[in-house]
């Protein structure tokens, strides 16, 4: 049973990542681009350069984990850099990413009608 530490420290890594890179290549890329340490259980989010294909790396209690998401239509929303930075999101931006949705303007598509 593979399981991910809790965290609240979930970045982007901005900017288009190859990925063909697996677990030991994004690793060092958090600690050499990013400055930050892949082994203290924060999620690292990485989207390649067509946008449809995400990777994230976690480090658990035993090694490092690795998810893949790929959209068959649309893309993930990323912010536009060209540089390699980290971007901090909230679990809920998280997982509206994940969903395919724009998590820096959410908008609610139900609207309940007022009953009379």
């Amino acid at each position: 049973m593979i399981t991910v530490v809790p965290t609240d420290q979930i970045y982007l890594c901005c900017g288009a990542t190859d990925m063909r890179r697996g677990i030991n290549s994004l690793a060092r890329m958090v600690q050499q681009v990013l400055a930050l340490n892949p082994h203290t259980g924060a999620i690292f989010c990485f989207r390649g350069r067509k946008g449809h294909i995400i990777k994230i790396l976690a480090h658990d209690d035993q090694g490092f984990c690795m998810f893949t998401k790929r959209l068959t239509d649309g893309c993930f929303a990323w912010p536009a850099t060209k540089d390699q930075v980290a971007v901090s999101l909230t679990k809920a931006q998280l997982s509206l990413l994940l969903e395919g949705i724009d998590w820096r303007r959410p908008s609610k598509t139900y609207r309940p009608r007022l009953a009379g």
